[in-house]
């Protein structure tokens, strides 16, 4: 009878934790909902510096480029304070490797896209996680197009393996309040020791952000976006056959060689991309080369633009 009172106790003392548990997780579900809400609002003043022509993105595209994005929410403003930066965002073009792989999500992404089922990008979004969009999604936007430089054909397959498989993963929001407190020039914790204070997001497999997830995949496959580079001197072997003679005076020669470090995924933002030399910066909204003559370019003079402009009353009171 105490073995089965003692059950019953333990029990009761369980559902009582979890009870006392589920006020905490709801609130704490409730004010990161909120936090997201506020995040994601739409900034009221958003300039397109050139209108991109989609036609031309998908002829210049590959797959595997990765697409930048000056973002239109809050959050991207946060982003681009904390990584002094133009750009809040980064996605990866799949393009129709839904359509080729046959995956199970390819028919509800045709019933929502349509045709543009072929012209598909990953990104993670705070508000749903790691998703598919079409490309035309981004046309209203301020984009940039950088490209892995010699990427391998194996090596890109397993960099879209990586971020087909991570469609349904959770936004890490952590990891935004991780960037804040390693960027901001105002801190606690002096500079030199902030990478090894952070704290690297959640720290869960299933969340991710946008730069992460994609820095993640290319580092699977050892591509470099911006590593550190160390030099060091390493002895130059020596050939078994004259081996004795490294016993001679000033026979062993040293070279200079470079290391890679490679950072942690989550330290890398969408500035990264655009600022690696292993990417190129591709120039899809150009005008062909065959069309362009800057000597016919109608330039409109300062003079001419202030002239247009209403004039102020400068007239003291």
């Amino acid at each position: 009878m105490k073995i089965i009172a003692n059950s019953r106790i333990m029990v009761t003392q369980r559902q009582l934790i979890s009870y006392a548990a589920r006020p905490w997780q709801a609130l704490r579900r409730f004010l990161i909902a909120q936090f997201v809400r506020v995040l994601t609002k739409p900034l009221r003043n958003y300039a397109v510096r050139f209108p991109n022509d989609l036609a031309a993105l998908k002829r210049h595209l590959r797959k595997g480029d990765v697409i930048l994005v000056e973002g239109t929410q809050r959050v991207s403003e946060v982003i681009k304070y904390l990584t002094q930066s133009s750009w809040s965002h980064a996605a990866l073009y799949i393009g129709d490797e839904l359509v080729r792989r046959h995956h199970p999500f390819v028919r509800q992404a045709r019933a929502a896209f349509g045709e543009e089922v072929n012209f598909l990008l990953i990104e993670a979004l705070v508000e749903e996680g790691v998703v598919v969009s079409p490309l035309s999604k981004y046309l209203d936007y301020n984009i940039r197009v950088c490209r892995p430089y010699n990427l391998h054909k194996d090596h890109l397959q397993i960099i879209l393996d990586e971020v087909i498989h991570q469609i349904g993963y959770e936004y890490d929001l952590q990891n935004i309040f991780d960037l804040a407190r390693y960027f901001l020039p105002v801190s606690l914790v002096p500079r030199r020791f902030r990478r090894k204070a952070l704290q690297f997001g959640s720290g869960l497999p299933t969340q991710v952000i946008c730069s992460s997830m994609l820095a993640a995949a290319f580092g699977k496959v050892g591509f470099p976006i911006r590593p550190r580079l160390a030099a060091a001197s390493v002895p130059e072997p020596v050939p078994p056959a004259r081996s004795w003679r490294r016993f001679l005076p000033g026979a062993t020669q040293k070279t200079s060689s470079v290391f890679f470090h490679r950072p942690h995924p989550t330290l890398v933002t969408p500035r990264d991309f655009d600022l690696s030399p292993y990417f190129e910066i591709v120039k899809f909204n150009i005008i062909e080369p065959s069309r362009f003559d800057y000597r016919k370019i109608v330039w409109v003079e300062e003079e001419e633009e202030t002239a247009s402009l209403p004039q102020l009353d400068r007239s003291l009171p």
